[in-house]
C-alpha cells in the first residue's frame, strides 16, 4: 500500500512505516501532523486517483527529529584573486508516516495500558 501526497510543491510517494525527510517546520517531535492533500492512493489493485485530490483522504505522520545538513559555497576564478567561501546549514523535519486513511477511516485509537492486578 502506497500513496502520493503533496506538500508545497513537492510531491512524495509514501507507505505506511517510511522515514521521510521534509521542509522544516516548527512543531514539537512526538507531535502527529496530518495532510490531506493526497494525489494517489494504492492498495494491491485498488488504485484511486484525485482529480486533482482524493477527498478525504489523509497521510498521518508523527515528527521524529530536527535535524540540519550543511552545505558548502565555493567560488573561484583562477589567475584573479577571487575566492569565496559560504556555509548554509538548511534544517529539515524527519517525519515516520504512522497511517494512510482515506475518506470515513479513522485512525485506531491507542488502547490504554490499564495496569492488571
Amino acid at each position: 500500500m502506497y500513496a502520493v501526497f503533496e506538500d508545497g510543491s513537492r510531491q512524495y510517494v509514501v507507505s505506511e512505516g517510511q522515514v521521510l525527510r521534509l521542509d522544516y517546520r516548527e512543531v514539537d517531535v512526538g507531535d502527529t501532523i496530518e495532510f490531506d492533500r493526497v494525489l494517489l492512493y494504492k492498495n494491491e489493485a485498488d488504485v484511486q486517483i484525485g482529480k486533482p485530490v482524493l477527498a478525504g483522504a489523509r497521510v498521518v505522520v508523527e515528527v521524529i527529529d530536527h535535524p540540519t545538513e550543511k552545505y558548502h559555497i565555493q567560488h573561484f576564478r583562477r589567475r584573479k584573486n577571487y575566492r569565496r567561501f559560504r556555509g548554509h546549514r538548511q534544517p529539515f523535519t524527519q517525519v515516520e508516516i504512522l497511517q494512510i486513511l482515506l475518506a470515513g477511516q479513522e485512525p485506531p485509537k491507542d488502547e490504554e495500558q490499564v495496569p492488571q492486578p
